[in-house]
């Protein structure tokens, strides 16, 4: 089964978050509680996206995280290589050669190259804009209804 890390998952879900409001600064402890990461893992996500340059580490009282770039800027396939590296379906189409005991009569390293590509580029056509407006539309709640149904309890 191909699929991405764990952590890569939560990124994704972190920065639809973030980009639903993309103008407010972020802390793990927000995104844990809006979004259902573990905190631990918020945190550390939200140190590789910004190491990364798709987050802007803000500190001090009303610190944080924001956006470097407009969602629509942020592709999928930035975020899962921020958080897993290199996108590829192969240790041999990313890594240096000799990484594979096959490689010196490998048939089928060319076509596992295009289906590779292919799932990047996939994933480089959806952006954090598209996750963000889809996330909307199946009822994810905004973070102002969040905000509402904690104060309501």
């Amino acid at each position: 089964m191909i699929r991405v890390s764990r952590m890569a998952d939560y990124g994704v879900v972190a920065m639809t978050h973030i980009a639903r409001e993309p103008d407010a600064r972020h802390t793990a402890t927000s995104i844990a509680a809006r979004t259902g990461v573990p905190r631990p893992s918020a945190s550390k996500l939200l140190k590789q996206l910004a190491k990364a340059g798709i987050l802007t580490s803000h500190r001090g009282a009303k610190g944080g995280y924001s956006l470097s770039r407009a969602p629509e800027q942020v592709s999928v396939a930035a975020l899962v290589a921020a958080v897993d590296g290199p996108i590829s379906l192969a240790d041999c189409l990313d890594g240096p050669s000799g990484i594979c005991e096959l490689e010196s009569f490998c048939s089928v390293r060319g076509p596992w190259q295009k289906i590779s590509d292919a799932i990047r580029v996939a994933l480089e056509e959806v952006t954090l804009a598209d996750m963000a407006q889809a996330a909307g539309a199946s009822g994810w709640p905004t973070p102002a209804q969040t905000d509402d149904r904690e104060h309501a309890s």
